[in-house]
């Protein structure tokens, strides 16, 4: 069925979109892999935890030197840079709506760039997970995330790649609400500029990993979830 899905995308966007793919084969050559690195959360409220997700891809952007390239993208809804790393080319998106409607701007560049729902990576924030604690999932479901659950839901499939980046819960009778809209404790500063790198270091491994065993474009991933290693 996720096939299916991918490939009515890869059809669709050959009748929609040849002459944005025209225009790319030609700027990038043709043959490269496409990937979609996105960073969800609420536009301009960097810094809280509910944007952890946006603030890694900032920082991704930053280590590539590529940050000044973020251009505002009306028909995507976003910002957008288009880049490349190694043989593989890159589009970084930070969607401009909430975050529970993430997934118009990701579903809108998907189909405007051609890429399939197995090539994109979303960096958000986990409850679930202590502050720190990072994983990167393959499908599967939303986990209760609005702005995971927006983009299953645009792009009718759940086959994306997840870098889960954990923020916690309150320990106290803070609502769930104000805690993701909360900006982080001093103490949780400290420690945030670290988490960044790590989770920085984790999309560029996986970025490379399957540039590394696809570059044909036929990718072959567990779906099993892969955990940072252990520093002990």
């Amino acid at each position: 069925m996720k096939a299916e899905r991918s490939m009515r995308l890869l059809r669709l966007c050959s009748i929609t979109s040849a002459r944005h793919m025209s225009e790319a084969a030609a700027r990038h050559g043709a043959g490269h892999q496409l990937l979609m690195v996105v960073g969800l959360g609420n536009y301009g409220m960097s810094g809280t935890r509910h944007n952890v997700g946006m603030d890694a891809l900032n920082l991704l952007a930053r280590r590539l030197n590529i940050a000044e390239l973020w251009k505002k993208d009306k028909q995507c809804g976003a910002d957008i840079i288009q880049s490349g790393i190694g043989q593989a080319r890159l589009v970084l998106l930070k969607p401009r709506h909430f975050m529970n409607i993430n997934g118009k701007s990701v579903g809108s560049a998907a189909g405007r760039f051609c890429v399939i729902p197995e090539n994109i990576c979303l960096l958000h924030d986990d409850l679930d997970k202590p502050l720190g604690k990072l994983s990167l999932k393959f499908g599967g479901s939303a986990r209760g995330h609005n702005g995971v659950r927006s983009c299953i839901d645009s792009l009718q499939s759940d086959s994306m790649a997840r870098l889960r980046i954990g923020i916690g819960r309150p320990a106290d009778n803070t609502s769930v609400e104000r805690y993701v809209l909360g900006r982080f404790t001093r103490n949780e500063q400290e420690l945030l500029t670290a988490i960044l790198e790590r989770s920085v270091d984790m999309v560029m491994a996986h970025i490379m990993q399957r540039c590394a065993i696809a570059p044909s474009g036929n990718l072959i991933i567990s779906k099993k979830e892969r955990n940072e290693p252990s520093k002990a």
